[in-house]
């Protein structure tokens, strides 16, 4: 039997379908007792939640303690007046990627790849550039219509965008993992304004990624696209063959 679902109002569920059941995480300055066991039940109420079982919390020291709870809310999404930025290029593997550019294109495509300033995670940056990839799909290294270099991380704005100019990129392609007090925010804003002093930015394609990152956020940074947490090489890969075969057209 199939279930039918109101798109219009939708709300979690644990147990039975919009029974709003959650399962929240959450740290508090408080004691692991009893009373900060408590104090993590009458946050929730105050927030709106019913039925709250507070399950599990740990002592994180200093006075710190993580719970995890479980609670009713009766809060509903109308799915259907979400409208969402995002990325809308066609994705190709890697083979058709290599012909497509080969086809439309015409040459091969130079890309930059790094982790700026502090930020020293290489997991985003890796997944995209190194020749073996992740999760089945090769990395831009790997594919034939790609010149690609991984400068890595802790790479200044400075030494990014003088080897951008130095190879003549096509591409610049920035992973920020670390996003404490918004300094991913900061440093991509601080790469796009020096590129535009230079005169880099309209001559190359920007493109960023990390887990807090979408097309809508790096569109607004001044960046052409944005790709957050689930996306591959295939998914930078298939914009940038499809962005330089327009470019192309429009010559």
């Amino acid at each position: 039997m199939s279930i039918k679902i109101d798109p219009t109002r939708i709300k979690p569920y644990g147990d039975t379908l919009d029974d709003g059941r959650m399962q929240l995480s959450f740290s508090l300055p408080a004691p692991a007792n009893e009373q900060g066991k408590e104090a993590a039940k009458v946050l929730l109420t105050k927030m709106g939640f019913s039925e709250i079982e507070v399950c599990y919390f740990k002592d994180l020291g200093e006075g710190f303690t993580h719970f995890i709870a479980y609670a009713n809310t009766a809060v509903t999404v109308d799915l259907t007046s979400i409208k969402v930025k995002t990325v809308d290029t066609p994705v190709m593997d890697m083979k058709e990627t290599e012909k497509f550019v080969e086809e439309h294109v015409g040459r091969k495509l130079t890309i930059i790849g790094a982790c700026i300033e502090s930020d020293a995670h290489t997991v985003g940056i890796d997944a995209i550039m190194n020749m073996k990839g992740y999760d089945h799909r090769y990395g831009l290294e790997r594919y034939s219509c790609f010149n690609a270099l991984n400068m890595g991380a802790q790479v200044t704005s400075e030494e990014l965008l003088a080897k951008a100019r130095e190879m003549n990129a096509d591409v610049v392609l920035v992973s920020q993992v670390v996003t404490q007090k918004d300094i991913h925010i900061k440093n991509l804003t601080r790469l796009i304004e020096m590129a535009e002093a230079e005169g880099l930015r309209d001559k190359m394609l920007f493109i960023c990624g990390g887990p807090r990152i979408n097309h809508e956020l790096a569109i607004e940074l001044g960046y052409d696209a944005g790709f957050g947490t689930g996306s591959y090489a295939t998914d930078v890969a298939s914009f940038i063959a499809f962005h330089y075969a327009e470019q192309n057209k429009e010559k």
